[in-house]
């Protein structure tokens, strides 16, 4: 004879073990007079609904439900036994997870043995010591994850093969944010490449004109972000217009004409500006990390931001570059490349300056007040007519 354990529905206190003696309505019966409730119902530890005994197992837990519908209980605390049937810890056992809908069938050594530190690796380890907890099971014994299999796919070919092969039609971005949440450290690193080299080898044969940027400013909805990552933009005439908070990182600007424009708040990390015309242009909180602006006409630019937020152009590449009367205050040009610029009548307060290459510049007339010169190269800089003088401890290491 078979016989059960029974919880209430949404707790897993106070079990009840019922020998199973008839039909289903018997032990519905049997049921309501251990539980003290009226029992119309019985599910699994995974929410389906008993409608025939035939089913049942011999020790099957089952949740005892007065009408309504299945509550699981408490997840941290019930012993992983409850959830689902004991892991063997054979490495060779077949596993099937159901993730997003679509059924996967691998090995344990699979899901263990290339990254034992990931989630998938600790949750079907078979060991007791700091294992997650299966997920619960579908209709057909498979462990669910909601997660997107789009995504999940390539990373268990990844966990079987040792290879990361992606099909054309998938992005590699979604396919990083999935092995971030599985904890797949070693495919991580290698997705970062990946996206890094695409983003860079990507190539577009005609630059986009300022008809292109106007029609995407005007379909873009405010609440939307505008993405022209790694776009061409190559000799584009984009002056005067409003390009505030864009995503320019990796584009091209070479000798294009930025005059005027605003792009206060905008990511051009490592894009390329050389002998582009920005002069008058807004680049408030801007962030020109390791941009290339050799030769660039920047005169009468705004930085400053009144409400503090600093522009961040450390490592940028300024050879050359004509920043006259340009408001830099606060500005972050550390390690930035200057040699040979024109910074006359700069204001540069409080900027920082460290380790940058200010070889043959000329800073005449330049307010340069509390500026951080730490470990600069100041060799043939000019520092004529200085609004301020500067102090010892600017350039030198107390």
């Amino acid at each position: 004879m078979k016989r059960v354990i029974l919880f209430r529905n949404g707790s897993h206190m106070d079990g009840k073990v019922i020998l199973i003696t008839g039909s289903l309505q018997e032990l519905l019966q049997k049921a309501s007079h251990k539980l003290g409730i009226p029992v119309k119902h019985l599910f699994t530890v995974q929410g389906g609904l008993i409608d025939d005994i035939s089913l049942l197992r011999d020790d099957d837990v089952l949740y005892a439900s007065a009408g309504e519908y299945f509550i699981p209980p408490p997840a941290q605390n019930i012993s992983c036994k409850c959830l689902s049937i004991p892991l063997s810890g054979n490495p060779q056992e077949w596993i099937s997870l159901n993730v997003g809908g679509k059924i996967y069938t691998t090995t344990r050594s699979t899901l263990v043995s290339k990254e034992p530190n990931s989630m998938l690796s600790k949750m079907f380890s078979g060991s007791n010591e700091g294992m997650f907890c299966p997920s619960i099971r579908d209709s057909s014994g498979a462990y669910l994850i909601d997660r997107s299999y789009v995504y999940f796919e390539p990373l268990l070919n990844y966990l079987r093969t040792g290879s990361l092969i992606i099909d054309h039609n998938i992005n590699p971005e979604g396919v990083l944010e999935e092995a971030k949440f599985y904890g797949l450290e070693s495919v991580v690193k290698e997705l970062e490449s990946v996206i890094e080299e695409s983003i860079k080898s990507k190539v577009v044969e005609e630059p986009l004109s300022r008809a292109d940027v106007i029609s995407a400013l005007l379909t873009t909805k405010p609440t939307q972000e505008l993405r022209f990552q790694a776009v061409n933009l190559k000799g584009a005439n984009l002056s005067k217009l409003d390009l505030r908070n864009i995503n320019f990182k990796y584009a091209d600007f070479s000798e294009s004409d930025l005059s005027g424009a605003n792009l206060s708040g905008c990511n051009l990390e490592r894009a390329n500006l050389s002998k582009a015309v920005l002069e008058g242009a807004q680049l408030l909180n801007v962030k020109l990390l390791c941009a290339n602006m050799e030769g660039a006409n920047l005169r009468s630019c705004n930085f400053e931001d009144p409400s503090g937020n600093r522009a961040n152009c450390e490592g940028v590449n300024l050879r050359g570059s004509n920043l006259e009367g340009s408001v830099m205050a606060g500005v972050n040009l550390r390690v930035a490349t200057l040699k040979n610029c024109n910074l006359k009548n700069c204001d540069l307060r409080a900027a920082v300056l460290a380790g940058a290459d200010l070889e043959n510049c000329d800073l005449s007339g330049s307010d340069l007040q509390e500026a951080n010169l730490r470990g600069a190269n100041l060799k043939g800089a000019a520092f004529e007519l200085m609004q301020t003088p500067l102090h010892m401890s600017q350039t030198c290491d107390l």
